[in-house]
Parts: C-alpha cells; sequence; structure tokens
C-alpha cells in the first residue's frame, strides 16, 4: 500500500472509506512485485497500479463492490486466453490481490503509519490474507478458526499497535515482521493459526515502510547533477558531498536532499551507511577519490562505483592496493561506473550508472532480452558484497 499510502490517509482524514488493492503473491513473470496497489475512491477515482494496465478494469470491479459491502477478497489473475475479452495478464505472470475497504475505525492507526512513511520512521503493517476456519464437524476447542481476512496490526520496532487475535499470535507475528523491517523486505509469512513456527494454514502479508535508501554522491560535477536527477526518480534520498563550497550549491544540485561541504573520506566517517545504501564516486581526482575508497569499500554498502578512464582505474588500484585493500574489497568496486550503454552526455551516463544499479540489485546482466530466453522478472538474489538487497 505504500504507493497510494497518502492517498489513503487524506480519505481517511476526510471522512471517506476507500477500497485497497495490493499485490500480495507474484509467480512467474508477474509485472509488479508485491506491495503494489491500487486505490478507488467513494467519487470513482482509480489511483496507483497493480499490473501496468492489463488486470486494472477487473480490479476496479472489484474494488468498487468491496468499497459498497465492506468484505475483502482475496483474487487471482493468470494469463488471459485466447478470448480477446479475456481479463488476464499479457505478461505470463501471476498475481493475486487482497481486496479490502478501509475506513478510519477499521485501521485507526493508519494516520500514524503515514507520518512514519513521511518522518523516515520503520513500520510494518500486517494484513491476515488467508485464514482456516473451524471444522463444523469437529468441537471449536480442537479446530479454532484464525483471525478474519483483513484483520491488522502495525509493528514498530518497541511496540505492536493492534492484535490478530492471541498475544502468542501478535508475538509470533511481530517477531517476523520486525526481521522482515530490518531487511526492507514486503511479502506473506506463513505460520499456525495460533502463531505455531511449524504451522502454515495462517498467512500474513507484511509491507515493510522503511525510510527511503541512500545515495551518496562524490564530486559536485555535471555528471553528478544528472545523477542526482536519476537517484531521486529511483527513489532515493540522494546527498552530495564535495569539498570545494563553490561547486556544492543548491543552485547546481536543486534536486539533492542533502548538500555536504566536507572532504569525502572525512564525511563518511559519521554517514550512515547499510546494505540498501549506494555510492556514486565521480571526483575522478585521487586526493578525494583514494581515501574516500579506502572507507567505502569496507562498509556494508550495497554498491560503490567510481568514475574514470581505464588508465585511471589501473592507477586508483594500484595506489588502493598500496594501502592495504585485499583483493576481495577491491572486487566490491565497479569501475569504470556503469553499464556499458555508448554514454556520451552527463544524462546518459547517469543512465548507465542507474542500469547498473538496478542490475546489481534483481541479478540481472545487463544484455539485451532480445538477446536471452531467461525470465524478464526475477525475484532479488540473495544479498552478497556485490549484489543489493530488495527494498519492495
Amino acid at each position: 500500500m505504500r504507493d497510494v499510502l497518502e492517498a489513503v490517509d487524506a480519505a481517511l482524514r476526510g471522512g471517506s472509506p476507500i477500497a485497497v488493492a495490493t499485490v500480495v503473491k507474484t509467480w512467474s513473470s508477474a509485472p509488479r512485485q508485491p506491495g503494489a496497489a491500487m486505490a478507488v475512491t467513494l467519487s470513482g477515482e482509480a489511483i496507483g497500479s497493480v499490473s501496468g494496465g492489463c488486470v486494472e478494469g477487473a480490479v476496479y470491479e472489484v474494488a468498487t463492490e468491496v468499497l459498497e459491502t465492506g468484505v475483502p477478497q482475496v483474487v487471482t489473475y493468470g494469463v488471459s486466453d485466447d478470448d480477446a475479452l479475456a481479463v488476464g495478464l499479457t505478461c505470463g505472470g501471476i498475481i493475486r490481490l487482497l481486496v479490502e475497504r478501509i475506513d478510519a475505525d477499521g485501521f485507526p492507526e493508519l494516520p500514524a503509519v503515514a507520518a512514519a512513511q513521511r518522518d523516515e520512521v520503520p513500520v510494518a503493517v500486517v494484513t491476515v490474507v488467508e485464514s482456516p476456519e473451524p471444522d463444523p464437524d469437529q468441537h471449536e476447542s480442537v479446530i479454532a478458526a484464525g483471525p478474519p481476512v483483513g484483520s491488522r496490526m502495525v509493528v514498530w520496532a518497541d511496540r505492536i499497535d493492534g492484535s490478530l487475535g492471541s498475544t502468542r499470535l501478535d508475538d509470533a507475528v511481530s517477531e517476523r515482521a520486525r526481521g522482515m523491517l530490518e531487511q526492507g523486505q514486503t511479502g506473506i509469512q506463513r505460520l499456525g493459526a495460533d502463531g505455531e513456527r511449524r504451522g502454515d494454514d495462517l498467512a500474513v502479508f507484511i509491507v515493510s515502510y522503511q525510510p527511503p535508501p541512500r545515495m551518496y554522491v562524490f564530486g559536485a560535477i555535471d555528471f553528478a547533477a544528472a545523477v542526482v536527477r536519476m537517484g531521486k526518480f529511483l527513489g532515493y534520498r540522494v546527498t552530495v558531498c564535495d569539498a570545494r563550497p563553490i561547486f556544492a550549491t543548491k543552485a547546481r544540485f536543486p534536486e539533492a536532499d542533502e548538500l555536504v561541504v566536507d572532504w569525502p573520506h572525512r564525511f563518511l566517517d559519521t554517514a550512515a551507511v547499510d546494505e540498501r545504501t549506494v555510492m556514486c564516486v565521480l571526483t575522478h581526482d585521487p586526493k578525494f577519490d583514494v581515501p574516500l575508497l579506502l572507507k567505502a569499500l569496507r562498509t556494508p554498502a550495497a554498491y560503490v562505483g567510481a568514475m574514470g578512464s581505464r588508465r585511471t582505474h589501473d592507477n586508483r588500484l594500484a595506489l588502493l592496493r598500496a594501502e592495504g585493500l585485499t583483493e576481495a574489497e577491491l572486487r566490491r568496486l565497479r569501475s569504470p561506473i556503469g553499464l556499458d550503454l555508448g554514454a556520451r552526455t552527463p544524462e546518459e551516463t547517469a543512465v548507465s550508472v542507474a542500469a547498473e544499479i538496478i542490475a546489481l540489485r534483481w541479478g540481472g546482466t545487463g544484455a539485451a532480452l532480445a538477446d536471452l530466453d531467461t525470465p524478464i522478472h526475477r525475484d532479488a538474489p540473495a544479498p552478497t558484497s556485490a549484489r543489493m538487497p530488495s527494498n519492495a
């Protein structure tokens, strides 16, 4: 629901319910990842997307029905058949969605969740998407029903708001939610109806609302301005750092979230760096980038790329080896920065850098799709020192 959270918050503040369809699971070459959402207002306005256009019409109809009845629905869409009017995904994937009506009474924690996203405070929202029903032939104490589909709980680092019905279930779910929140993951978790770890008859969908990942751009040059714009487009919180105050100005970098006038390596001593952070070193000047890279390549950053010619790269490696960096640490360096797109202009170079960051995040090859027969969409690979974790 991250995509439409502000719209949902605005509707509830205005006293109106709103229907939200959220992708909770995908198979094969699905166009959108879990967490993608579309909202439908009382006035009939549709906001957001769950498939890039393939099934939005059908989802809209379900959402208007749910908005009227208040009964949540779980719907699945796969490949369309030969009928031109059939509803389906032309990409060959399958998506499952939870469609629910949200109002102030049913989700009183939503304003706090929206505020947390604006203030960059991590929080996870848990929603029940599958729940067992009691067997009518058995005594209720033998097989108990789970919480109703649509039941919700909000998990913070230090507390939970709401309940799924029992302390044991709340504790088990909140433990998993915090683990996913720490990794910035969104997806389904299965467990027993009362939180049993070996059970699988209850499914909860956990959406992680984490602060935007950080992009640090070192070197306030013209190429940096284009990289900043691309970083913002991809959803990063972008900081530009340069030791020269005449270049690191708001006029040159109006879209940057932060401008820092300092030596890059000194700034990195106190900068927040985690496994979602990317660093673009564009100084291509040894007095700036060698001290910086000595520290950057020893952080948990997902990506460290450095601009420069191949001769500059070779000289840089020699200097870094002389300073004690190991071959394993040097292999983390993406230099010359970017993919081979034939880029010339700052804007083209920024696209090349962004393409490399995306490829590393999702395990892409950088090759032309027309030359491959592998799936177009894929799950993120397990994080390594050379690959970025998923940030769904």
